[in-house]
């Protein structure tokens, strides 16, 4: 096994966490990741429920295994009872990101909650070490969903150089190999979004899991336009990472003109109701060529944590 001080804080055998994919992470997920020896987590956006928060938690904690829950801190200002809800289910981690954890990280802390922080710039870092949290996740640009401008590798080395505290790395893994790579490279973990977007547990449903299987790498755009579309109120220095369609190709960059095109808004509106892959968001990251398979997120994980000790192993080999 791969020991870390991520998986000495969690009791984890594996240093994978789950990443907060809000509409696919849910409590089976989360539950099937951990099964794994991981950490999984539930993502939660402004769309949801306290009552989803409670329910979702509860199958995460089925198995009495650790689980996080995952919250988007500019959703929170009108949302105040989803951080409520995820407190009274007392997960072993929160990730609280996409703004400033402050104001909640002292709250999760008296309630003995353990929080993480995704970070995109090194500026980030600062504020996210200054509020005090535990874990600092290194988001880099190849991430699927939102996301900032730098590529991993840089960043991660940059806020490694910040701290001694576990910092782990975000964006582009979907294999053993590439979570060795990271973990050589100083990180304490791996947190993994895309190589789940394609398991039997997620929220997502089967033509959204069959179009992932089929994209390749070079069919990601950063963009705001589907956020635009939807008139959803992210931060604009967070675009979001998707699958190209039809609808990126015709509006990415146009959002300005988008904002008063009704009849073009509509069609992502419709798109997300109606699951039409041609107009609705699929976010992933530039590692979706890497995921063929439909099958449970416990073989996934599995699978990474195998293929990765038997890298870490052939490595040692070039010191020979």
């Amino acid at each position: 096994m791969i020991h870390t001080p991520l998986t000495r804080r969690f009791d984890l055998s594996t240093p994978v966490i789950g990443a907060p994919m809000a509409g696919v992470s849910g409590g089976a997920l989360a539950a099937a990741v951990s099964r794994a020896g991981g950490l999984g987590m539930i993502g939660v956006s402004g769309r949801h429920s306290a009552e989803f928060v409670t329910a979702e938690s509860a199958v995460a904690g089925q198995d009495q295994l650790p689980f996080g829950v995952g919250l988007m801190i500019w959703t929170l200002a009108d949302r105040p009872e989803l951080f409520d809800a995820t407190v009274a289910a007392r997960p072993s981690l929160v990730s609280m990101s996409f703004g400033d954890p402050a104001p909640w990280v002292g709250p999760l802390h008296d309630a003995g909650i353990a929080v993480a922080a995704q970070v995109n710039t090194v500026a980030d870092a600062h504020r996210a070490l200054e509020a005090g949290v535990d874990v600092l996740v290194a988001q880099g640009t190849e991430a699927g969903g939102h996301t900032g401008q730098r590529a991993l590798l840089p960043l991660l080395t940059e806020v490694l150089a910040l701290t001694d505290r576990p910092v782990v790395a975000a964006g582009g893994i979907a294999t053993g190999r590439a979570m060795a790579g990271m973990l050589v490279a100083g990180a304490a973990g791996v947190w993994i979004g895309t190589a789940l977007l394609s398991c039997t547990e997620g929220l997502n449903g089967a033509p959204a899991r069959a179009r992932i299987r089929e994209a390749t790498g070079d069919e990601t755009v950063l963009t705001r336009a589907f956020d635009v579309a939807e008139g959803i109120a992210w931060p604009e220095r967070w675009p979001g990472r998707a699958l190209t369609n039809d609808f990126s190709r015709a509006w990415h960059g146009r959002e300005g003109e988008l904002v008063g095109d009704d009849a073009a808004r509509g069609l992502v509106v419709e798109g997300r109701r109606s699951g039409n892959p041609a107009h609705a968001p699929l976010y992933a990251g530039e590692a979706v060529g890497m995921v063929t398979a439909e099958r449970s997120a416990t073989d996934v994980v599995r699978e990474l944590a195998t293929d990765a000790e038997q890298a870490l192993r052939s490595g040692s080999a070039l010191l020979g």
